[in-house]
């Protein structure tokens, strides 16, 4: 008992004294801003008890980041240094990149301290935001279940439409070169339904362990469709420094924001690929997964950037693709690559929506499981499918959602389950890890306004 005489101890000083030196060194551990010693700690180690039938290995994680960050958006690139200049651009896609890569591994993080407080092995994302709120301050309890729907729907509805512009931009590509050889012309529309079959065959790999290989193919494809096109740029000589502007005025940043953010962000795919892996915290680290993944990424944005912009200069299109000659064969082979490879990003893509839909019913079907989960796949990508056919000009529109909700999942939300998760734990020195954040929540505001912008301007010039 503390003496009154020599004054009162507060609660938790008092509290201490009736612990014993190890209880209290370990209370004293866990109150650390610092992730290991949060892991050294504790009692229950949610990797060790993580339990998978086919976990992918850190190469598979890999192999599925790279096919998710390097997607079609990588075409735009040109455009994207356009609008800030050539040098400019340089410096301005790595800033980017460390965002939307610190984004990431801010949301793994803050996963993996909500394993250990709830005793969990695996989180999706809605589940992290959810978890955070109900582990944070008491004000944020009563939204937690609204913050994860709201995650959910974003998620659904951004990788969903998504998925369907993927059909469009596949048939697009193949109908490009049958027309050139065909003496009649093909509908698109007809296209997008013969692609229903494959399609679905695509959703039906339930494992990511088993759409490494898929992705490990779309990389291929997609390698192939971008050595043409850096032949083209470079082999083909007119690398013209006097026609591009090295700076562009800062009014004209906005656009290389937009479009940089929106063909890099993979915030959808990070959870899902790190709950499948077989050791989860290889993807965190100065060397982890997620950071060699996204370096490999930013400087193949990089170089195409800057050389599609030098060759072309203020003539560069939308999609580098449409500044090649398409009478000529290796340009056909780009659109076919291209075509190919985000045939195989499909199903990483759709996996997203699978998940979310599959983790709402699949309660309903504890007698068949399997069954329900193809049937919920073929009518999930029919639908998918039928969208596309049905608006083929769908993908203006999906740039108002999209550059609505990437800014939200991959740079607001990030940053705000950080704050949450790390309320009762502390904001290390001079609260730098709330400060850190108020930038990125800025840039994120930054980026949802001038990129929702952008996306109704594409549409209305699309029906113009």
């Amino acid at each position: 008992m503390v003496n009154e005489s020599n004054g009162s101890a507060s609660p938790q000083q008092e509290l201490e004294t009736f612990l014993s030196p190890e209880e209290r060194n370990k209370e004293r551990i866990v109150k650390k801003y610092e992730m290991t010693k949060d892991a050294e700690a504790a009692d229950f180690d949610p990797f060790a008890e993580r339990k998978l039938d086919n976990p992918t290995s850190n190469m598979d994680t890999l192999t599925h980041l790279l096919k998710a960050s390097l997607g079609t958006g990588i075409l735009a690139m040109p455009k994207a240094f356009k609008s800030s200049g050539l040098i400019n651009g340089i410096f301005l896609t790595i800033l980017v990149a460390v965002i939307c890569t610190h984004c990431a591994y801010v949301l793994i993080k803050c996963a993996h301290v909500l394993y250990r407080k709830t005793r969990r092995t695996t989180m999706s994302y809605p589940e992290v935001a959810e978890t955070a709120m109900q582990n944070g301050p008491q004000w944020g309890k009563r939204y937690a279940y609204s913050f994860r729907i709201f995650i959910l729907v974003s998620l659904f509805m951004t990788y969903f439409g998504t998925c369907s512009v993927y059909t469009v931009i596949i048939a697009t590509n193949i109908l490009k070169v049958a027309n050139h050889y065909l003496s009649s012309d093909i509908d698109l529309r007809l296209i997008i339904l013969i692609l229903l079959m494959p399609l679905i065959c695509m959703a039906w790999i339930r494992n990511l362990k088993y759409l490494a290989p898929v992705s490990m193919i779309a990389n291929v494809f997609m390698g192939v469709g971008l050595g043409i096109t850096f032949y083209y740029l470079v082999g083909t000589g007119g690398l013209d420094f006097d026609k591009v502007s090295n700076i562009k005025p800062p009014v004209e940043w906005p656009e290389f924001f937009s479009l940089t953010i929106f063909a890099m962000e993979a915030i959808g795919v990070v959870m899902p690929l790190e709950n499948a892996m077989k050791t989860p915290k290889s993807m965190l680290g100065f060397c982890g997964v997620l950071n060699k993944g996204m370096s490999g990424v930013t400087l193949v944005y990089i170089l195409l950037g800057f050389l599609g912009y030098l060759r072309y200069g203020d003539e560069v299109k939308d999609s580098i693709n449409l500044n090649l000659d398409q009478e000529k064969v290796p340009a056909q082979i780009v659109q076919i690559a291209i075509a190919i490879a985000v045939y195989c990003t499909f199903g990483l893509q759709f996996f997203v929506c699978i998940e979310i839909m599959w983790n709402c019913i699949k309660e309903k079907f504890t007698k068949h499981p399997i069954m329900a989960d193809y049937a919920m796949r073929t009518v999930m990508v029919t639908v998918c499918v039928l969208l596309a056919a049905a608006v083929p000009t769908i993908a203006p529109f999906m740039g108002v959602i999209g550059a609505f909700c990437f800014s939200l999942l991959g740079l607001i939300a990030p940053a705000f389950i950080e704050v949450i998760t790390f309320w009762n734990i502390g904001y290390g020195r001079f609260h730098y890890l709330a400060w850190k954040n108020v930038l990125v929540f800025i840039f994120g505001l930054f980026a949802l306004i001038f990129g929702t912008k952008d996306a109704v301007i594409s549409i209305i010039n699309e029906y113009n």
